[in-house]
């Protein structure tokens, strides 16, 4: 950036690289839309009125906005690698995130947050990857690694790392657990993960340095966190949906401490739908005004976490913007990102430079097992796992018949040990086969649910030493994607991966779900013990609200 060069085409001395002319761009700062021209120079915004450049795009009839930011994600539940999912969402305005490679830490330690960071290198999005600060993300997991605080410094500082990653360990920051601490210690900016927390735990947790929290599923928990000068981030994801339950929050005085992030989403709905552009469309779909929602999604993410010169379209600020005909529109026509025009008509225009994976292959170590490790003994007053719709938030609760559950097993596979936790499930209403897959948050161990042991033990038979999904019926596989990247991501294109997730999604249509569930990110999350309220690991059912095991096994 030439600074002399920026002001002299801001004082209409010489003129810019670029200037999109007549658009109605979007003032962050009083949410409104300004009819200007907007010059670029050095791909920075050097003015905004009346310019003339030595490129000028015709912007009339159309509306030019600050590019989103998702405030928090993880690559990985795409289950394409990053450079792949980038191809989707940069054409469709989004060009900075905050990604928690969590996912892949737990499996492959640190070697894996490096992996992740190489394969978006030269890509022209502004990606800034957290320190994943729990994995495991508590002492009763059974994951591929664990990574202390003293591997949290290495990180940080030999791979740029942003800030720590969501705050699972909520008793660990209660109880001034010493690694925890000095974890914190290590970081300016932390996010949080504390769903339910209040009261003067929830003081105690925003004391400790926590800046966030996008766990919220009501709006008085929203309010509370921002009551207690914490930001609040909006998720919608293809199962946790709580855009809906929690914009009533958002008001004229404390629209500043909202943003939007998608957290997981499945690579369907990060193709068909979008990310954050489809926060902002139900957003609007809900009564809000497109000016705010994508100032929302834009200008208060980066302020939140103190990003100077972006989010806006003003003099100074980086030129990331898009050009669209409908501020709530799909598509825009063109992203720019430092200037320069990166995508068009939903296409990306740049070139990936993929890192090698070939050290995250084969990571599936199962010890033998045969039909009988999916059966467990039904007693009356079962204490079962009750799911529901748009949620990650279970329910323990009690049966007295085995009528309407399906058993779940969680299987440990990181080092072959045997190990087995098995539950029953309410809600999720198979029928007639079973689905395994190697992920499952946050250790990924092998998680199968199903309604008969024959194809229980088909299904993860087939996901093999990469890793995946799969659907057995009948005594048959009937649909299997590999992912052989930690079994977590495919190593193919993204069009390649939807084509097989497509044929997958085929087959599963083929066994009976509740309605409204996503049952392979449904499936991944009931073995994450730190979101209520029952879980299940390799150890067995877990009360997450209590802290202790409901039993073994």
């Amino acid at each position: 950036m030439n600074r002399e060069d920026i002001i002299a085409v801001a004082a209409g001395e010489r003129k810019a690289d670029l200037v999109v002319k007549g658009a109605k761009a979007l003032d962050v700062f009083t949410r409104e839309w300004v009819t200007a021209d907007v010059a670029v120079c050095g791909g920075i915004i050097a003015g905004v009125g009346e310019y003339s450049g030595k490129e000028e795009i015709n912007g009339e009839g159309r509306y030019l906005v600050p590019t989103y930011y998702d405030a928090h994600l993880h690559f990985e539940s795409a289950a394409v690698r990053p450079s792949e999912y980038l191809k989707l969402t940069v054409p469709r305005g989004v060009t900075a995130y905050n990604a928690d490679p969590h996912e892949i830490a737990n499996v492959c330690g640190d070697g894996g947050i490096a992996f992740m960071a190489r394969d978006v290198r030269d890509i022209p999005a502004d990606v800034r990857f957290m320190m994943p600060s729990c994995v495991p993300a508590t002492p009763e997991d059974s994951s591929g690694a664990t990574l202390t605080a003293a591997d949290a410094v290495k990180c940080k500082y030999g791979l740029g790392l942003f800030g720590l990653g969501e705050m699972m360990n909520v008793p660990g920051v209660l109880g001034r657990d010493p690694d925890v601490m000095a974890k914190l210690n290590a970081f300016d900016i932390i996010d949080g993960h504390a769903p339910g927390l209040t009261g003067k735990a929830l003081c105690a947790y925003a004391a400790a340095g926590v800046m966030t929290d996008h766990e919220c599923t009501t709006a008085a928990e929203a309010e509370e966190r921002m009551r207690r000068g914490m930001y609040v981030i909006i998720r919608e994801g293809s199962q946790a949906k709580d855009l809906k339950k929690l914009l009533p929050a958002v008001g004229g005085k404390n629209f500043s401490r909202f943003m939007f992030c998608t957290d997981d989403r499945n690579l369907e709905d990060v193709s068909a739908r979008g990310t954050i552009d489809n926060c902002v469309r139900l957003a609007v779909g809900c009564g809000m005004d497109a000016a705010s929602a994508a100032t929302m999604a834009s200008y208060n993410a980066c302020a939140a976490y103190g990003i100077k010169r972006k989010g806006a379209i003003a003099p100074g600020y980086a030129a990331d913007f898009f050009l669209t005909r409908d501020p709530v529109g799909e598509l825009p026509e063109a992203v720019y990102f430092g200037g320069r025009r990166v995508a068009e008509n939903g296409k990306a225009l740049f070139e990936t430079h993929p890192a090698d994976c070939s050290a995250f292959l084969s990571t599936v170590r199962l010890a033998p097992f045969g039909e009988d490790a999916f059966t467990f003994p039904f007693r009356k007053s079962m204490p079962v796992i009750e799911v529901a719709p748009g949620t990650l938030v279970t329910k323990l609760g009690s049966a007295d018949s085995p009528d309407g559950l399906d058993l779940m097993c969680c299987m440990e596979r990181h080092r072959a040990s045997g190990e087995i936790g098995h539950a029953y499930v309410r809600g999720f209403c198979i029928g007639g086969g079973a689905i395994a897959q190697t992920v499952g948050h946050d250790s990924h161990n092998v998680t199968v649910i199903g309604d008969n042991a024959r194809d229980m033990a088909l299904a993860v038979s087939a996901l093999g030493e990469g890793g995946g999904f799969a659907v057995a019926a009948g005594g048959e596989i009937k649909g299997k994607v590999s992912l052989a990247i930690a079994g977590l991501m495919s190593d193919k294109s993204a069009a390649e991966a939807l084509a097989e997730r497509k044929k997958l999604r085929a087959a599963l249509g083929g066994l009976k779900h509740a309605e409204g569930i996503e049952p392979f990110m449904l499936l991944s999350f009931l073995s994450l013990t730190v979101i209520p309220e029952a879980k299940l690991n390799t150890k067995g059912l877990y009360d997450v609200t209590r802290g202790k095991y409901v039993y073994n096994g």
